[in-house]
């Protein structure tokens, strides 16, 4: 079985939701990233989400578009974060999820990639600019590793692109609570339980709402109708608040998430 749905099946039977975690792999540099990884577990994460740094992320707002310049300066590829993965496979059990755009992975080769990728010890793929009318060659091959391929939703989306999203995606469902790109907002719309319902009625899929996320608070809410919430950008602000302190970036990424996760309580 796949990590992801052990995890969710474990939460399940715990009656919890899932808590996953977006950080910039290589952000600021590979061996601060596998520190952050590793206490973040510890500070009760479920799921951890890699972001593969790229110069032009069109869905990340400006948090995560540093975060990856600061990756990329630092020449992070894809080779580098697969040896990440493979290192954090040695002290980490939980999911890990690669989040990244079709360029580089084009350039690396889809094939290769997946393979790759499940060889590492990733769980799951998100690829916010692959459509899912044009997915299935990555869904073939995903298939064939045991890799979930993760689809988004967004407000936006219809019933009939619900029902193809729903039939595409696998691990779970990533809805987009708004609009625009990925950054902390101080409010979140009021309609996104409403869309979350209309989604459970066409899967039975766990459905995670991620954008814009920032606060316990926001947490509680999102978590009590949803079966998890993504929080990336609160995160990283906390990291490059901090920087050029590694030691003091961690520690202050740590104390976040334990924060949000009482929002789980």
């Amino acid at each position: 079985m796949n990590r992801i749905d052990k995890k969710f099946k474990e939460l399940k039977k715990q009656k919890k939701k899932a808590f996953i975690a977006y950080i910039c792999a290589g952000d600021p540099d590979i061996a601060t990233t596998k520190k952050l990884a590793s206490e973040l577990v510890k500070s009760g994460v479920d799921i951890l989400e890699l972001g593969i740094p790229f110069s032009d992320p069109l869905a990340d707002g400006p948090t995560i578009q540093r975060a990856s310049q600061r990756a990329l300066k630092k020449n992070v590829n894809l080779p580098a974060i697969f040896s990440l993965v493979r290192s954090l496979r040695n002290s980490i059990g939980i999911p890990i999820v690669l989040m990244g755009y079709l360029n580089p992975i084009y350039d690396y080769g889809i094939s290769r990639f997946i393979k790759d990728a499940k060889a590492s010890g990733c769980d799951g793929v998100i690829i916010p600019d692959l459509i899912p009318e044009e997915s299935d060659e990555f869904l073939k091959l995903a298939k064939k590793e045991n890799l979930h391929m993760i689809f988004l939703a967004a407000p936006t989306s219809s019933r009939q692109r619900l029902n193809l999203i729903a039939r595409k995606s696998s691990g779970f469902i990533y809805y987009v609570s708004l609009t625009g790109v990925t950054g902390a907002r101080n409010s979140l719309p009021a309609h996104i339980k409403e869309h979350i319902n209309q989604i459970k009625k066409v899967s039975k899929k766990p459905v995670c709402i991620g954008f814009g996320v920032s606060t316990a608070k926001q947490v509680k809410n999102l978590s009590s109708f949803s079966d998890g919430v993504i929080v990336g950008s609160a995160i990283i602000n906390r990291i490059e608040d901090s920087l050029p302190d590694k030691k003091k970036a961690v520690r202050s990424a740590s104390t976040f998430v334990k924060q949000l996760k009482q929002g789980f309580k």
